[in-house]
């Protein structure tokens, strides 16, 4: 079976020659994972291989700005193994013309954009990322969506606007730090979104978002109910490896020995296939 994580950040030290921007929009940097310490292209590759993980989707970290460097260097080096949902800046004077050879860069996928907060949900409202959605559909970009539960109506509009435009909802719409009960309170507006047949979710960092150890067994619960929504084809793993509270090779066994009503053709879906099919990542011989 394949497995491949739908989510990982990789990102480089804050130095001179390389540095992370001071500010964006008037707010200083969001804090970054792993206390800011590098999370390389190595490291993961080392990750992967104990933990058995064959392809990792690269996002790049919104701390680093909106580059794509590193993320697409992984990918060229080692395109079995990575490729890039990367960052654009949708207020650049060359961006229009930046979304038009967007998949000829070697290793990206697609696009991904967070609207998780006040202040990064403004473009969202305002109609500056319209033309996104637009352009997007038209070159057959894939869109991976960072969205809270409460935003879910404005994503359905854009998914009902432009209906060959692929959206993959990051974390199933978990941000913050809600946990348990509190953290699922809402989750009816991204299983509304299921009806939709150009939207699929990934189930990424879920176990942040509970207390109960591994094998988190609160979230099997809202996991069948994703499940019933979306079916195992638009259904993604994924772990956000940097926030993980538990071993990579955990993150990994949630999925594949502990949710008993998931089938073999279930898990072959859920753990990488339905991914790359979606996003245009060719699986291997």
């Amino acid at each position: 079976m394949l497995i491949v994580d739908s989510q990982v950040h990789i990102w480089g030290a804050n130095t001179p020659e390389r540095p992370w921007p001071t500010s964006k929009n008037g707010l200083k940097p969001v804090p970054v994972h792993n206390n800011g310490v590098p999370f390389t292209r190595d490291f993961v590759l080392r990750e992967m291989q104990a933990a058995g993980v064959d392809r990792v989707i690269i996002v790049p970290p919104s701390w680093e700005g909106d580059r794509n460097d590193l993320a697409l260097e992984a990918a060229q080096r080692h395109p079995d193994r990575f490729a890039v949902m990367g960052r654009l800046d949708i207020d650049a004077a060359d961006a229009r013309r930046q979304i038009a050879g967007w998949l000829k860069r070697p290793g990206m996928l697609g696009l991904r954009f967070a609207f998780h907060t006040p202040l990064l949900e403004k473009p969202l409202l305002d109609g500056r990322t319209d033309w996104v959605w637009a352009a997007a559909e038209e070159a057959g970009i894939p869109i991976m969506v960072l969205a809270t539960h409460a935003q879910m109506p404005l994503i359905e509009r854009v998914a009902r606007g432009h209906p060959r435009l692929k959206l993959v909802m990051d974390h199933l719409g978990l941000a913050g730090d809600r946990k348990d009960a509190e953290a699922f309170r809402d989750l009816d507006q991204l299983l509304a979104l299921g009806r939709r047949p150009n939207v699929a979710v990934k189930a990424s960092i879920l176990p942040f978002f509970v207390t109960d150890p591994y094998p988190y067994r609160s979230l099997h619960p809202y996991l069948r109910r994703v499940y019933e929504a979306y079916g195992p084809q638009r259904l993604f793993w994924g772990t956000d490896l940097s926030r993980l509270p538990c071993t990579y090779r955990e993150g990994v066994t949630m999925f594949t020995e502990e949710i008993p009503w998931l089938t073999e053709e279930d898990r072959e879906w859920i753990m990488g296939r339905g991914v790359c099919e979606w996003l245009g990542w060719n699986m291997p011989r």
